[in-house]
């Protein structure tokens, strides 16, 4: 069996980067130290530090279990400020992540069920580019990234896509523009004035793809990040623009438009970040649970 104050003298030389810092930090005796390291290693059977000089470096091995050891005592301070929170009757903080892709209704959809918690949650949203988010929750200022694609490869961060759900895309005018395009769908939306998701939306270029599929041509007018910004254009008549098919009947409601038809074979995917494979934080455990349709009732 693992032995964990073995594992936390590793973990601490491996964060101090030698012996000596960490006996400075910790107050204990490098030899002790240097014991603890050396019976973890024997314990597991492989060696976590290779010597450079008169310092460590890890060895792969090393890296691996470091990577373990952190998501171990991350969890385990969660653990702990969870109890000593609802030992003082306070709400566990609920620290989000929104991609700026992300509509905002269906991020309120996504995170409903961690407020239904037994337990109290003060939850705490900020909306932001990915990778911006991606680095806050890296260095654990957040505890769960809201994204409409995995995590991308090209990030030098940990992290663990957990996917929601998904729903086919719809398209929306406003009333008047709606009228002058003809009832026939999808063939109204050739050269019709669109609105499209900016470029780092992940449904931005199955859309394009699916227009050439279907040998329509939009005149595009406008290009948005921020998919509530695009509705309001929208509503405007400004141009059609496309939206979650999930949310249909709100965005209708909402923005006094009308839904034209719907992009078949495009979907778009909602997924939660974080830094563990096994989520613990109750407030990530309950969206994860409930997932994109059940949480909307459907």
């Amino acid at each position: 069996m693992l032995n964990y104050k073995q594992l936390h003298h590793f973990w601490s030389v491996a964060r101090a980067g030698g012996i000596v810092r960490a006996s400075e930090r910790s107050g204990l005796a490098p030899q002790t130290l240097s014991g603890q390291i050396g019976a973890l290693e024997a314990s597991l059977g492989t060696t976590l530090f290779h010597r450079r000089g008169r310092g460590l470096v890890l060895t792969e091995t090393g890296q691996m279990v470091l990577d373990y050891a952190e998501e171990i005592f991350r969890v385990g301070s969660e653990l702990e400020e969870a109890l000593r929170s609802r030992a003082a009757g306070r709400a566990i903080p609920f620290r989000v992540g929104i991609a700026d892709v992300v509509p905002k209704a269906i991020a309120s959809v996504l995170l409903a069920p961690s407020m239904d918690l037994p337990e109290a949650v003060r939850i705490v949203c900020r909306e932001n580019k990915l990778e911006r988010l991606l680095g806050e929750l890296a260095i654990h200022k957040l505890d769960v990234v809201l994204a409409d694609s995995p995590m991308p490869d090209r990030m030098d961060v940990r992290g663990y896509s957990h996917k929601l759900g998904e729903s086919t895309i719809s398209f929306f005018a406003a009333p008047a523009l709606a009228a002058s395009l003809g009832p026939q769908f999808p063939a109204c939306l050739d050269r019709a004035p669109m609105l499209i998701p900016g470029a780092d939306a992940a449904v931005r270029r199955p859309l394009l793809q699916w227009f050439e599929a279907q040998r329509v041509a939009p005149r595009i007018v406008g290009e948005f990040d921020d998919s509530a910004l695009m509705k309001a254009f929208g509503e405007r008549g400004v141009g059609v623009f496309p939206a979650t098919t999930l949310i249909a009947d709100e965005i209708c409601h909402q923005h006094g438009v009308r839904r034209l038809g719907e992009a078949d074979g495009v979907r778009e995917a909602y997924y939660a970040i974080s830094v563990e494979r096994r989520i613990s934080h109750p407030a990530t455990l309950a969206i994860s649970r409930s997932g994109l349709n059940r949480a909307a009732g459907r």
